[in-house]
């Protein structure tokens, strides 16, 4: 009798805990936690945001004349004639970078449970994903992606590039169609396509119905593997279930599946053939194509996702 009292005490705590995560999380007080809610979090942790030009100055000044190096932020470091090996080179140490960054989130493999808990949760997962986002940053602008749209002090994003980090964030986890979405946007971006069309279809066109699925996918998977860890009373900071269970483990490959994406698109690369998908949202990005949005499954790419 005393055991079961014990245990129902223990988990009115959990659920408290787990109700402070929400809570603190929750940014768009919706009442849950979701993928908007991450990215708006993670981007004001100090060292997030990165400013382009300072990033590309930094990699390229060290092996190429100022003036290749101006024309490279100017336009796109392909467009400048840096050759494609050495960006993968860098790209491959921006990856070993923020990977060693994000095994030193938290040195212990566990967490006590109740209010400890509720406080330490949050801080792990938005330094995972703030070293996500600033590996995403950097890979963009290393294949010829402009600076991404915040506010002066970078610590605020707006809808459309909070919308084309989460396709960035669907690469990373293997989301089907996620790939051509990205290289379709470099395509627009390379042919000149109008800001404004373009913001239109990450808020409510083209992309808009990817992003949403993705989102709403991110969202469940990770409440439910974040959460299902206080029936634990420890979770496994590092090893294991940060984030919605994308792990230490997990971060260098999600990265190497955006770059790989990135390495092939009209941006970064001049001999790049586009393909009938990318033509296709080419033409509904330019024809100011609006999609009414209803959410439905989204399918993913099951060998190369696996955690």
């Amino acid at each position: 009798m005393q055991s079961k009292k014990k245990d129902s005490q223990d988990k009115s705590v959990i659920i408290k805990a787990k109700d402070a995560v929400i809570k603190s999380l929750d940014q768009n007080e919706n009442g849950t936690v979701d993928i908007e809610d991450v990215i708006a979090l993670a981007i004001k942790f100090p060292g997030v945001h990165i400013t382009r030009s300072n990033f590309l100055y930094k990699e390229l000044f060290k092996n190429h004349p100022q003036e290749i190096v101006e024309k490279a932020i100017a336009t796109t470091p392909a467009q400048a004639g840096i050759p494609a090996d050495e960006i993968d080179k860098i790209a491959d140490e921006v990856i070993a970078f923020e990977r060693n960054c994000v095994s030193g989130i938290s040195a212990s493999l566990g967490v006590p449970g109740g209010w400890a808990m509720a406080a330490t949760i949050p801080a792990d997962i938005i330094q995972y994903y703030g070293y996500t986002l600033r590996a995403t940053q950097k890979l963009l602008y290393l294949y010829g992606f402009p600076e991404i749209d915040s506010d002066e002090d970078g610590l605020r994003l707006d809808s459309q590039t909070i919308n084309q980090i989460i396709l960035c964030i669907g690469v990373m986890y293997g989301v089907a169609g996620a790939n051509n979405a990205i290289k379709s946007m470099a395509k627009a971006l390379a042919v000149g396509v109008e800001k404004k069309l373009l913001n239109t279809a990450l808020t409510k066109g083209t992309f808009y119905p990817l992003v949403k699925s993705i989102a709403k996918w991110f969202g469940v998977k990770m409440t439910k593997a974040v959460f299902a860890g206080f029936f634990k009373k420890a979770i496994p900071i590092v090893g294991g279930i940060i984030g919605g269970g994308i792990t230490f483990f997990s971060f260098k490959p999600c990265c190497y599946r955006l770059k790989n994406v990135l390495q092939d698109t009209m941006l970064s690369n001049p001999a790049h053939e586009a393909s009938p998908e990318e033509d296709e949202y080419v033409t509904q990005i330019t024809e100011g194509t609006v999609i009414d949005v209803e959410y439905n499954e989204i399918s993913h790419d099951k060998k190369s996702n696996e955690e």
